[in-house]
């Protein structure tokens, strides 16, 4: 009745979602309205455009090997601009931390003592491990019991300056060195630790597939979405994180960096 119902009701799009075998008269039928004129999409299509997110728990298993890899690979000339936009942006961003670095340094002494740089490792492009760099946020022992834990709003760890560094984002001055590296780039996924990634790649859809591309100092699931304390909510972050590395272009990386710079300028964690 398919036809029949785009008639009479005068469909102009038609959005499938169908898991499995599709009956041969259900086939035909789609690939008629198409030549009828309707504009046929399917959903996991059209659930990126209206949310700007990859719906994972819809997909199937082998999503990444049909759709993903393709799609995820970008031009030279896209990954030669974005390494010359890192090295200029991490250049002013050097020069400012140059400038900012003995008062908050000062700061973070007076208030918590030694160290004023918070060294931990966290996994970059295909895996590799690197050290990321930040001003020390949270009490020294924050995490005396070994177990790696997620960042939280209204973390209870973060030390009082700690609060207002991560609030202004100044916190994160010291990546610029990463970035120069070539560890992260301005825009990606955020880095996360070998321990998290090992827990979340076995409860999370596709999580892996997140190590593609560099991580990056801001995102669009950084812009869009809040911290994630908890496996729904890295979920979401993740269907972000997949959306950009599929649809990431010169734009979209510069439109993430304006947002951000607003973020910071408004005091708004991200």
């Amino acid at each position: 009745d398919l036809l029949k119902i785009i008639k009479d009701d005068q469909i102009t799009d038609l959005v499938f979602s169908i898991s499995g075998e599709m009956k041969s008269s259900m086939y035909d039928a789609i690939l008629k309205a198409e030549e009828l004129g309707i504009d046929v999409i399917t959903m996991p299509v059209i659930y990126e455009e209206l949310f700007g997110r990859v719906p994972i728990s819809l997909l199937q298993d082998d999503w990444v090997l049909r759709s993903f890899v393709d799609r995820a690979h970008a031009s030279a000339s896209y990954e030669l601009f974005k390494r010359l936009l890192d090295l200029l942006i991490a250049g002013i961003g050097i020069l400012i931390l140059a400038v900012l670095f003995p008062f908050i340094a000062l700061t973070i002494i007076i208030d918590d003592g030694l160290p004023v740089i918070f060294k931990q490792v966290r996994v970059g492009k295909n895996g590799s491990l690197f050290h990321l760099l930040k001003f020390r946020t949270m009490c020294r022992e924050a995490e005396k019991d070994g177990v790696a834990r997620f960042a939280i709003e209204n973390d209870e760890r973060v030390t009082r300056t700690g609060k207002f560094f991560r609030k202004s984002h100044l916190d994160e001055l010291p990546q610029f060195i990463n970035v120069l590296r070539g560890d992260i780039s301005m825009v990606g996924p955020r880095a996360e630790r070998p321990e998290i990634i090992a827990t979340l790649q076995k409860k999370v859809p596709f999580y892996r597939a997140r190590l593609f591309i560099k991580p990056g100092v801001t995102g669009w699931a950084q812009i869009n979405y809040h911290y994630a304390s908890n496996i729904e909510e890295t979920s979401v972050k993740l269907e972000h994180d997949l959306y950009y590395i599929m649809h990431r272009n010169i734009m979209l990386d510069l439109m993430i960096i304006i947002r951000t710079i607003g973020a910071v300028f408004g005091f708004r964690g991200l």
